[in-house]
């Protein structure tokens, strides 16, 4: 994904898992000694698109980057054709692509071109489902939601709901009229005034401010550059991925930072940054692929709010039962969290959860619900 997101296309292999001493809630988690066949998941990691985590262009040479998310999603897509030949035991595995933030965009553009590949013979997998999580599919319903929520929590009183108001619905406007490169500068616009009406609301998790530090940082790189790297600092992924994982691959050149190239992917994605992909969910769940949505409930950026909205917007014939259907609480094993963790919502092919308790990224801030999900979402137990 971009720099503050993942996309991840993960292949549930039946199969001896390596007992690791991640923490309790990570998302690969195993037992030790190794479970027994059927019951791991194996995992194939891709920095995606060219330049995001450890991969990067020589003399950072923008032209060679992904320009949209359709070319984003046509390269991995690519990758995958070629891992599927050279490693034939995959072939029998389902192919699952999780998505966060702005890689829920690439993951759709992904499994509709990975589903024509399959149909033509060049990709020998089976799709076994999509996640999106936090994702980004709609700019348009998230920055309709920001104002209206900030105002419900008291981050921002009515002056503020005006400006936050009348900019989305200039960006609104914007994005009817296709004028995409016009809606992002009035999606930085936006931002800054939410930044500005709420004293520094974190926009990953409503409950938390912004620092003085990441105020400043604001002002000296502006909103794109400072969120692109937010979510990573936050995360703690910078010296974890520069240090331990960085020695493990040792493939990796030792003058080069992982995310180093972000900024420059950001910058290459512009002119398709603020272009819906509602149509792209619409095609997955025509095609009978199992798409499940996730949203944390803290999050403001890609509010759940937001989410709702274009989930509301689908064409598929099987929107209204699913709208209709009845919400199931989902709850941890004891002595992991306490009380309902998260709420799901299913029919037929469509899933949507409710995370409780987390901002934007949700398998750091509840990890115990994510994979729970997780474990639905592939089949396979969670534990």
């Amino acid at each position: 994904g971009r720099p503050c997101c993942g996309c991840r296309a993960a292949r549930a292999h039946r199969g001896r898992a390596t007992a690791t001493s991640w923490r309790s809630g990570r998302w690969t988690r195993t037992s030790s000694p190794a479970p027994p066949p059927g019951s791991a998941r194996r995992w194939a990691v891709q920095d995606n698109p060219v330049g995001t985590g450890f991969s990067f262009v020589e003399g950072r040479n923008r032209s060679l980057m992904a320009r949209t998310d359709a070319q984003a999603g046509g390269d991995l897509t690519a990758l995958l054709i070629e891992l599927y030949r050279h490693k034939t035991w995959l072939q029998g595995s389902p192919l699952y692509i999780v998505a966060e933030s702005y890689g829920g965009k690439f993951a759709v553009t992904t499994a509709l071109a990975a589903l024509k590949a399959i149909r033509q013979g060049r990709l020998h997998a089976k799709l076994g489902g999509v996640a999106l999580g936090d994702s980004w599919i709609s700019p348009e319903d998230s920055v309709l939601s920001w104002g209206p929520l900030l105002y419900q929590l008291s981050r921002i009183d009515e002056k503020g709901l005006q400006q936050c108001n009348s900019l989305a619905q200039q960006i609104k406007a914007q994005l009817k009229a296709k004028q995409y490169a016009a809606a992002e500068k009035s999606w930085e616009k936006l931002e800054s005034a939410v930044h500005q009406h709420s004293n520094n609301v974190n926009f990953y998790n409503i409950l938390k401010d912004n620092s003085a530090t990441d105020a400043a940082a604001v002002r000296k790189v502006g909103y794109t550059s400072y969120l692109s790297s937010k979510a990573t600092r936050e995360g703690g992924l910078d010296g974890l991925m520069n240090a331990e994982v960085k020695a493990k691959l040792g493939v990796v050149p030792q003058n080069f930072t992982w995310g180093e190239q972000a900024g420059d992917v950001f910058e290459a994605l512009r002119g398709d940054f603020m272009n819906p992909r509602i149509h792209e969910v619409d095609e997955l769940l025509k095609l009978g692929v199992e798409v499940t949505i996730y949203s944390g409930g803290l999050d403001l950026i890609c509010a759940t709010k937001g989410t709702l909205d274009w989930v509301q917007k689908l064409k598929w014939e099987g929107l209204k039962k699913f709208t209709d259907a009845p919400r199931k609480p989902v709850y941890c094993k004891v002595g992991e969290a306490a009380g309902t963790q998260a709420f799901v919502k299913s029919y037929k092919n469509l899933k949507f959860y409710w995370i409780l308790g987390s901002g934007h990224m949700v398998p750091i801030d509840n990890p115990c619900p994510a994979l729970e999900m997780l474990g639905d979402i592939t089949h396979s137990p969670a534990g």
